[in-house]
């Protein structure tokens, strides 16, 4: 097998959850690119049927569908939607995140059950329902969208957001455990953890403590609009045919500088 077809989604069936805006576009986009047919998902129809207006542009076949991911029901619905319109579902990203800011001893529990319900539960819930058509179809590739913050504790000058890394440290122990129930059926269950990419949600973080982020950031730079297609394609596709449980780090270096 050459390398491009190692990379060929053509005609493949994709999800991807908070595909409206920031890195699930980008995601969605890349997929697109290579071939794939884009279901683009989120609370906010209207940004999804924006984004899936222009994937249609590029050749391929989209839907934008309505879900509150914290909801069984409307994950439920999304996929037996896709599967009526496509056959099936041969890539699922989960990106769909949610953060509350508090002092640790200050969150209140109900923003905590919020971050977890869409960090988490999401994740379980929506891997778990298109997990079964892959395990009866014999393969399928499940992306989950972790983060850098989920891999130790965050100095709270940058980030007080107990919530969220945790849930995150949830998400790379989820997809480890995941992957190891789902390899014997050929379905790939991995993870991206991005480090800091401008968007709607990172904004305020940025906007206050970016030249710190910056000075312990090797690549010196945020990540950009293109930086995770490159990987998001890498595990939607046969290039990562004996890649299980495995989270790519995507963030400039960070993490690899940590003291």
């Amino acid at each position: 097998m050459d390398i491009k077809e190692l990379y060929d989604i053509q005609g493949k069936t994709a999800i991807v959850t908070g595909g409206g805006r920031g890195l699930g576009e980008q995601i969605a986009f890349a997929l697109a690119e290579a071939g794939a047919n884009v279901v683009v998902c989120s609370r906010k129809i209207e940004a999804c049927q924006e984004v899936s207006d222009r994937l249609k542009k590029l050749g391929v076949r989209s839907l934008a569908l309505q879900c509150d991911v914290s909801k069984a029901e409307d994950i439920q619905s999304v996929v037996q939607k896709t599967v009526d319109e496509f056959g099936t579902i041969d890539i699922l990203v989960n990106n769909s995140g949610a953060s509350w800011g508090a002092p640790a001893l200050e969150m209140e529990a109900d923003k905590w059950d919020k971050v977890m319900d869409v960090n988490v539960k999401a994740i379980f819930l929506f891997s778990q329902a298109v997990g079964k058509i892959m395990v009866e179809q014999g393969s399928g590739k499940i992306i989950n969208i972790a983060s850098i913050a989920g891999y130790g504790g965050q100095d709270p000058k940058v980030m007080d957001a107990i919530g969220y890394s945790t849930s995150k440290g949830a998400v790379i122990t989820f997809t480890k455990d995941l992957a190891v129930k789902l390899a014997p059926y050929n379905v790939h269950v991995n993870a991206i953890a991005p480090g800091f990419f401008p968007s709607k949600m990172t904004k305020g973080i940025l906007d206050y403590a970016g030249e710190k982020i910056l000075e312990r950031t090797p690549a010196g730079r945020f990540g950009s609009d293109a930086d995770m297609k490159g990987p998001a394609l890498f595990l939607a596709s046969k290039a990562s045919d004996y890649v299980f449980g495995h989270v790519l780090l995507v963030d400039g270096g960070s993490n690899a500088a940590a003291i």
